[in-house]
């Protein structure tokens, strides 16, 4: 046999929403930090400016001036600029990477102490 449900006492979708802090995680305040910290953003932002205004300034810096015209030597500069930027954030990012590995352990050492 089936049962009735009886509908008088359920409550519909609109309802149960009514209610502010229904939920349970509706009580508990929400985590909104970044998932990237702010000095990674900021170097990546310095190095992209970087990338941008480095080869192209270089370029039109040397192109009348040093190279007296010769665009090939210049545009060869201008790469080679755009490589240092690179080779650059590179290290950078390494060193801030083994940074990050060798900070706990040095906390726990001189938590040892």
């Amino acid at each position: 046999m089936a049962t009735r449900r009886i509908i008088s006492q359920e409550k519909s979708l609109l309802e149960k929403d009514d209610r502010i802090g229904s939920s349970p995680a509706a009580s508990e305040k929400s985590n909104i930090t970044p998932a990237v910290p702010t000095s990674v953003i900021m170097k990546l932002l310095a190095f992209t400016l970087a990338m941008i205004v480095v080869p192209i300034g270089s370029y039109f810096v040397t192109v009348d001036n040093l190279f007296k015209g010769n665009s090939t030597y210049a545009g060869a500069l201008a790469a080679i600029m755009a490589n240092m930027v690179l080779i650059g954030y590179i290290v950078v990012a390494m060193a801030e990477d083994q940074s990050d590995a060798l900070g706990p352990a040095n906390v726990e050492k001189k938590k040892d102490r």
